[in-house]
């Protein structure tokens, strides 16, 4: 029944996906030259960062530290708030036809190159991480049925992304985000029962300290003003509707998906209530009975297969629309009229051009492209949780650069930025980073006092140079 599930929901979703013939419709997600609506963009927001390994992650984190673990978990998602007024701010005041070319604008090609390194690091974290979630419910690790299920649901996956590349992946989310919240009521509905339709041990689980989940909430909190610009599957969309209906989509998408996250981790906590232990999903759903348990793998794969499009979608443009990998310039995101000094029209929208079906064919290439080097540490074992985490300890570098995107700042000031971020980054990695700048203690203590040094000395940093030159 699990392989019923994986196959039929991909041969589902590859037979409604349309087929993308030009740049505006694969790169742009344009259907019949309309820009996606508030209704699309705000699904795919949400369902977009509704990871496999984030919702994992979500009631792992119920069943270590109760309520509080959900809600550090759900304040990641204060980041589409940030993101969504700097991105707005940069096209309506900047008039930046995209992140790139923000970058490039300001600090040159070189900056905009070793960006777009930090974003295909990210981008490559994302395959391995989330197929092996869907691994765990067909086997365990080394099974063949574990392998199986990773190779055929990206190969799935993969598939109905090849054929319409972003408008695929808008269309696509908007049926998984409805599938998601279907199947997380009926999860729910399932879980009531079991504690007398009592929500107070819900709400009072987990104690509101530090050490006990705070640590995180906190961390959670301060990357929201670096982490979201790394992840291109939020940012390009900040870039395919209007301003206006692209803030409110990621203004709404904010308090939607933290609901997402809290409701999920619900999961977690009934486990920490019922005592089980290790990864939550997967044993509060064999609490729960078989049919749940299809139920957890179909929101599992949903979730996943959300992800892994977007992926595909998010890379392919990188290659070709802004780095222009095998040709001869980068093609540009055209967005009328665009001003340095007057900014953009609220009315515009964007839309590609200086394309072709040569275009699209390398589009295409570029997707098979990150699959197979994405699916290669999937038989290396690396753990889920630190492909958030570590990646996210490496970019606050980014904060000062996009939060104070108006400020004329110098090249020097981005390489001080991002070098810092990248260095405590390392240092956390290799275990190195000094225990007298640890704030406190407790799970993610380390986390919480690199985040804070980072963020203190990157915005120092990226200021430091424009003070030398006033003087």
């Amino acid at each position: 029944m699990q392989w019923l599930l994986v196959i039929a929901s991909s041969l589902l979703l590859f037979v409604v996906a349309p087929f993308a013939r030009t740049t505006a419709q694969f790169f742009g997600g344009a259907k019949k030259d309309r820009a996606p609506s508030t209704i699309a963009l705000i699904s795919s927001l949400v369902i977009s960062w509704l990871f496999a390994k984030s919702i994992t992650n979500g009631a792992n984190l119920g069943l270590a530290f109760g309520l509080v673990g959900g809600v550090a978990y759900a304040a990641y998602y204060f980041g589409f708030a940030v993101a969504g007024w700097v991105i707005y701010r940069m096209r309506t005041k900047g008039g930046f036809r995209s992140i790139h070319h923000f970058l490039e604008t300001r600090f040159g090609k070189s900056a905009m190159v070793v960006f777009s390194l930090l974003i295909c690091f990210r981008l490559f974290n994302e395959i391995w991480s989330n197929t092996m979630v869907i691994g765990s419910y067909f086997g365990g690790v080394g099974d063949t049925a574990y392998y199986a299920a990773i190779l055929v649901f990206t190969g799935l996956t993969l598939a109905y992304s090849l054929k319409g590349g972003m408008s695929s992946s808008i269309l696509t989310d908007v049926i998984q985000m409805v599938f998601f919240g279907i199947l997380i009521t009926v999860i729910l509905l399932a879980i009531m029962p079991r504690v007398d339709y009592d929500v107070a041990p819900i709400l009072t689980s987990g104690e509101w300290t530090l050490a006990t989940g705070g640590n995180l909430l906190l961390v959670a909190i301060l990357q929201s003003f670096s982490y979201p610009f790394h992840d291109p599957v939020m940012t390009d969309r900040g870039f395919l509707s209007d301003p206006k209906t692209t803030l409110k989509a990621f203004l709404w998408a904010a308090p939607i998906g933290f609901v997402c996250i809290i409701l999920f981790s619900v999961v977690g906590i009934y486990g920490q209530i019922e005592g089980v232990q290790g990864q939550a999903p997967v044993e509060v759903a064999k609490l729960l009975g078989g049919p749940i348990l299809l139920v957890m793998n179909f929101i599992m794969v949903t979730s996943a297969a959300s992800t892994l499009d977007s992926t595909f979608t998010s890379f392919s443009k990188l290659a070709v629309m802004d780095l222009g990998v095998g040709k001869t310039e980068a093609l540009p995101q055209v967005q009328h009229p665009v001003s340095e000094e007057n900014g953009t029209d609220e009315k515009s929208a964007p839309h590609f051009s200086g394309g072709s079906k040569k275009t699209v064919t390398a589009g295409r290439l570029a997707m098979v492209t990150i699959t197979v080097f994405g699916t290669i540490p999937v038989f290396l074992n690396p753990a889920i949780l630190s492909a958030t985490t570590i990646s996210g300890a490496m970019v606050a570098g980014l904060a000062p650069v996009f939060c104070l995107w108006w400020v004329k700042a110098p090249p020097l000031s981005f390489w001080l930025s991002i070098g810092f971020g990248l260095l405590c980054g390392f240092l956390l990695i290799f275990g190195s980073w000094p225990e007298y700048l640890t704030v406190s203690t407790g799970k993610y203590a380390d986390l919480l006092g690199v985040t804070l040094v980072e963020l203190v000395g990157c915005f120092g940093l990226y200021l430091l140079p424009m003070l030398f030159a006033r003087k």
